[in-house]
């Protein structure tokens, strides 16, 4: 057994629930669990909280913007709809930090604005954390508690909530891919100039190097079998990176989208050959390049979890979650952070949550806690109560305002039930679990990238699906959808 360190806060031993990271999910958790009054622990390898933004993005402009004057006061719940890098918090001085300490050069924080805003989060509430305790291993003892194994002891604990986020480099199985330098080893900018370079991956890490190296190389080609789905990514916050180098292909400008499956990758003596064939566009491709990077993105470090009966998705990269992202229901093994992706939810349209940015995981942590609480620890919160005859306009106003249903489309709800008690909901719970007669709205979004209200009402066990008309100005708090919505309930 390794030494036990006892400085520092949180020794080992016995807690409700341990949390592993201090990222901006595992601070997240911490915080919501705080405020349910849950004992736990906060253990990080790290020296200082952060996670992937003490090192990441590599060119150091996030995806996802906040506005520090924005039509709403800041430190408000309306003000998180504009500020979506900001952990969420019940008290206004601990809201809306990241908006606090940018330069405002641009819409986008900077990676070491991101971090400062967290950090100041963490400092502010205050969250405590024992750094330089790095997980190492896990088991289940026979009367079913979780045992962490840890550079600085054993710590016991009913649940886990793993939040070391999605930041071990992955590459696909192309052969020759081993040779080539991974997002993480992208040099700098300059470096690159005058030079052709081949991009594999046209998802955020790909777009974003690509983005960073227009004023730079020759020519950048971004090349993955799957075409850009312009019409999705125009509705996200990552289209600042993804539509600039796109727009340059469009145009002719140097940058190159080709829709192509990689078969080798071969080392030249002076740069690389990229073979591969079109997909959208068949035919055989045959380019020589001055430089690859693979963009090809990363995976969650789970260690020993899948003994412990942890499966994935995303060949692998992902651990695959319950709607309350539990690894499976009772398993005690919770995932906070970008990990939540890993709840697909119903994907509509293809379109699923933005469970992998902070503007949407920040809200799965809320309701993940209570569940947490409620499941395995049994704290039962109380839950906001809603009068019958305030009932229709109390849920057009969510559905026009709330951020938690605008970040997680077709994934969060807010629920209703019976005697008027209401809470935000994961929808795919809401329409799989039998219960009492209640009532959930979400905004969704179809294929198209058109906007509307979703009503589904469960009564007598069967859920009725209703879907309301768009507006256009996402203000569905009018009569004809107060009609509509009576009609439905």
């Amino acid at each position: 057994m390794p030494a036990v360190r006892e400085e520092g806060p949180f020794p080992p031993g016995d807690y409700p629930v341990v949390v592993v990271g201090s990222g901006p999910g595992g601070l997240q958790a911490s915080y919501c669990l705080s405020r349910l009054g849950v004992e736990h622990a906060v253990l990080s390898q790290d020296d200082t909280p952060g996670g992937m933004f003490r090192l990441y993005p590599i060119f150091q402009r996030l995806l996802s913007w906040s506005k520090p004057d924005a039509p709403a006061e800041p430190g408000t719940r309306a003000f998180e709809w504009y500020d979506h890098n900001s952990l969420v918090a019940d008290e206004r001085e601990h809201q809306a930090l990241v908006p606090a300490v940018m330069d405002r050069a641009f819409m986008v924080p900077s990676r070491e604005e991101m971090e400062r805003g967290l950090a100041t989060f963490a400092a502010r509430v205050p969250l405590d954390v024992r750094y330089g305790c790095r997980w190492e291993a896990t088991r289940r003892e026979d009367d079913g508690r979780l045992v962490l194994a840890t550079s600085g002891g054993e710590y016991r604990c009913r649940a886990a909530v793993v939040a070391v986020g999605v930041t071990t480099p992955w590459r696909s199985p192309i052969p020759g891919i081993e040779q080539v330098p991974h997002y993480v080893d992208c040099r700098q900018p300059p470096e690159y100039r005058g030079r052709r370079v081949f991009v594999i991956g046209k998802r955020n890490s790909g777009f974003e190097i690509a983005d960073g190296l227009l004023p730079w190389a020759r020519q950048v080609i971004l090349g993955s079998p799957r075409p850009v789905q312009t019409a999705v990514i125009a509705q996200a916050t990552v289209r600042v990176r993804y539509l600039q180098p796109y727009e340059d292909h469009g145009l002719g400008g140097g940058t190159l989208a080709l829709d192509l499956a990689v078969e080798r990758i071969e080392r030249l003596e002076s740069g690389w050959r990229i073979v591969g064939n079109g997909t959208t566009w068949p035919g055989a491709i045959d380019l020589e390049v001055d430089d690859v990077i693979a963009a090809t993105g990363f995976s969650t470090s789970l260690l020993d979890l899948e003994e412990l009966g942890v499966r994935t998705v995303a060949q692998g990269r992902i651990p695959a979650l319950t709607p309350f992202w539990e690894s499976e229901r009772g398993s005690g093994i919770y995932f906070a952070g970008n990990a939540t992706q890993g709840a697909a939810g119903l994907r509509k349209h293809g379109v699923g949550a933005s469970s992998a940015a902070v503007h949407g995981f920040r809200y799965n942590a809320r309701v993940m806690a209570r569940h947490l609480a409620e499941t395995h620890l049994g704290i039962a919160p109380p839950r906001e109560r809603v009068e019958p005859d305030r009932l229709a306009p109390y849920l057009l106003e969510e559905l026009t305002t709330a951020p938690e249903l605008w970040a997680q489309k077709s994934y969060l709800a807010r629920a209703v039930y019976g005697e008027g008690e209401s809470e935000i909901a994961p929808l795919a719970g809401f329409l799989d679990e039998s219960g009492p007669d209640a009532v959930a709205v979400a905004v969704e979004t179809n294929a198209a990238g058109d906007i509307y209200p979703a009503v589904y009402v469960r009564r007598d066990g069967k859920i009725a699906e209703r879907l309301l008309p768009p507006h256009q100005l996402n203000d569905f708090r009018g009569p004809e959808y107060e009609r509509e919505l009576r009609a439905a309930l």
